[in-house]
């Protein structure tokens, strides 16, 4: 046996050599075939992220007048868009943005406001992709960065104002990094980005502030040297703010987010506003929201501690991580903004790690950043909402209803949800006769919007509102599934007559009003539109054989006047279970499925169907998927009983009736069924 070699007292252990560590991003060109087919992926990992069907109510709205700018040639200054304060002085908001926006409709209408989602994505990503590339961040981790902030980016990615903003942010952020990095000077054009940004959108202080950071970051950086400060960001700056005032509404249109935060805010309307709320958190796990944030601070401190202290950096997380977190539309600006800083940090902190050997060739690392973009990207997507795809969610706009109003000449003073405004701007204007009482920017009088806010929950302040205007018509979101309260209050004043209704929209119109003889004719007299009038219609139509005989010719009408009514043939499917017409109830819910998105109790309903057909199996099937959603409904755990006993299983089927029970002690048809089967 051979002789080992004997080690010297006190000498240290000879090391085994280590794997190698992921360092070689510096040393792979961004040229070469990995780095090109990681960037592919990740490019297609954005443009999948922000390609879902648009939804978002405010386009019609940024559409129209930019297209009015254009045909006018002139900015409006009074204001022309709702009939209560018409004539008044009025500023039009981003008009630049809408004036931008405008030719992408006419080239290519959806397929242009596709256009303009990814050109602007792709655009801002871009810019930040070299922003963190000169900023020393070389390694393939940065791509990962990225396409992790896109996936939290998507929810302000539909053609908004915010959408031509990240182009600018991430311009800017170029310029000001390369400066700060020993690179070209190009801040001369920051004063240009900044009248863009003002005349675009109301962040635009934002902007300023960036500029701001890196100033008085050059200026500690030059007194910690003991050198010579530069005073040329700080003229830029000042040169900035001059050129914010070149408005075309003057310094009030600038004011406007100052007088928002201090007075407008604590509006009642303004609270209501969804996106003017703290962060959903709950719609923001699939995404890694939290974990991105906590990331993003906890590599701030691991770079301090490691490289020093990065006061640029540091300023902008103390700006954008409170606002974002009071507040859900600085998403978008908290995930751009921190981006390129991200993607350093990222990809320094990589780099310091030691990994496997397989590793260490470029091939492999580009197959694990591409596979955890792609994983990442799966993750979010898959999402049932928002849908998938290239297209406009129809459904989620009043297009029959004003359809009908085109076809039966109603116009006049009328009221609507402001979230309804813009697409009847685009429908209608500029017919004076026929233009909202609110738009996207809940413009009108203080009263009013405060009025508006109040009826939703008081039918007092309904009658207050329609006091002081009289109003005509009546047109508010969401039909025979809304949950709006107002629908019930309409329901309930014979002053109202509902005669159109769908899954966008219910149009109500004045019973003794200019459209009376209309209301008569097309006035739906079984049919209601709110959601308590509706479930108790419903429960007594399945005990009274000649209420659901009108109610089912209602909800035919309603089904046959647009394509986007699966709450009309939900309720249909309803009343042919009721009837037992297991043909006709899975028709109906065949055709609702398509159009109504997260249908109730759909799989449910199909398992009663297959019941009726005589198929327990496949029924028990769909009762056990609706027991997902619905653990506690104990009609749910009588439907499993009965499937259970049509399928011979008397022990299954009576745990079933009991579980029913244990939900609802007195829920009859539980205890009768467990009376059938021999128990008291």
């Amino acid at each position: 046996m051979p002789k080992q070699p004997q080690r010297r007292r006190g000498a240290a252990p000879k090391a085994r050599p280590a794997p190698p560590a992921l360092t070689a991003v510096a040393e792979l060109p961004v040229l070469h075939p990995a780095a090109l087919a990681t960037l592919a992926v990740a490019v297609a990992c954005i443009v999948v992220a922000v390609s879902f069907r648009l939804y978002d109510p405010d386009l019609w709205q940024h559409l129209r007048v930019g297209q009015a700018i254009w045909e006018m040639r002139v900015l409006p200054h009074t204001n022309v868009w709702t009939w209560p304060t018409y004539g008044e002085p009025y500023r039009v908001p981003s008009w630049l943005f809408r004036v931008v926006l405008w030719p992408f409709w006419q080239l290519g209408e959806v397929g242009g406001m596709f256009a303009w989602r990814w050109l602007t994505v792709l655009a801002a990503f871009g810019l930040l992709w070299v922003t963190a590339r000169r900023m020393g961040a070389r390694g393939l981790g940065v791509l990962f960065a990225l396409v992790w902030c896109a996936l939290i980016y998507r929810q302000r990615s539909q053609p908004r104002p915010e959408t031509l903003v990240a182009v600018l942010m991430a311009l800017q952020l170029w310029i000001l990094e390369t400066r700060r990095q020993g690179g070209p000077d190009r801040t001369l054009a920051l004063p240009i980005i900044a009248w863009a940004w003002a005349n675009a959108h109301v962040s635009y202080y934002f902007g300023l502030g960036l500029t701001l950071f890196y100033a008085l970051d050059e200026t500690w950086r030059a007194r910690r040297e003991q050198g010579r400060s530069s005073r040329r960001l700080w003229l830029v700056l000042l040169v900035s703010a001059l050129a914010s005032l070149l408005h075309p509404y003057g310094g009030q249109a600038l004011a406007e987010p100052f007088a928002f935060a201090w007075t407008s805010r604590l509006e009642p309307i303004y609270q209501a506003i969804g996106e003017l709320q703290p962060i959903l958190w709950r719609l923001n796990l699939r995404n890694g929201l939290p974990l991105l944030m906590a990331l993003i601070v906890g590599l701030a401190l691991w770079r301090w501690r490691r490289h020093g202290f990065d006061r640029v950096q540091c300023l902008i997380l103390l700006v954008s991580l409170p606002q974002t977190l009071i507040g859900q539309r600085f998403l978008g600006t908290f995930v751009l903004v921190n981006a390129p800083f991200l993607a350093r940090d990222l990809d320094a902190w990589l780099r310091s790690r030691r990994w496997p050997r397989w590793t260490a060739p470029p091939w492999g690392r580009a197959a694990v950043a591409s596979v955890a973009c792609v994983a990442l990207t799966a993750a979010e997507v898959s999402r049932p909402a928002p849908r998938r795809g290239v297209g406009v969610d129809w459904e989620n706009y009043p297009v029959r209803a004003a359809d009908y109003m085109a076809a039966n000449d109603v116009r006049g003073r009328g009221y609507n949800d402001f979230q309804i405004g813009g697409y009847l701007l685009w429908r209608f204007w500029p017919d004076t006769t026929r233009l909202p009482f609110m738009d996207i920017h809940q413009t009108g009088m203080r009263e009013d919007r405060d009025l508006s806010v109040q009826a939703y929950r008081s039918s007092a302040a309904w009658r207050e509102l329609d006091r002081r205007h009289r109003f005509e018509w009546v047109l508010l979101p969401s039909g025979l599934l809304s949950v709006q309260r107002l629908l019930d209050v309409l329901d309930a004043d014979t002053t109202w007559r509902l005669v159109f209704s769908d899954d966008a929209s219910a149009l109500f119109l004045r019973h003794h009003g200019v459209h009376a003889e209309l209301a008569r004719r097309d006035a739906f007299r079984f049919l209601p539109s709110g959601p308590t009038a509706l479930a108790t219609v419903v429960q007594h139509a399945g005990h009274d054989s000649a209420l659901r005989a009108s109610l089912r010719a209602e909800l035919e009408r309603a089904a046959d006047a647009s394509p986007w009514n699966g709450g009309a043939h939900s309720l249909l499917a309803d009343v042919a279970i009721a009837e037992r017409r297991w043909t006709d109830a899975r028709e109906h819910l065949d055709r609702a499925v398509p159009v109504t998105f997260q249908l109730p109790k759909l799989h449910e309903r199909l398992g009663t169907i297959l019941l009726g057909e005589g198929k327990p199996r496949e029924a028990l099937a769909e009762l056990r998927r609706e027991q997902r959603w619905s653990p506690h409904d104990p009609a749910l755990q009588l439907l499993i009983g009965q499937a259970h006993r049509a399928l011979g299983d008397r022990s299954r089927a009576r745990d079933a009736y009991r579980r029913a029970l244990a939900i609802d002690a007195g829920y009859q048809p539980a205890r009768d069924s467990l009376a059938v089967l021999g128990e008291p």
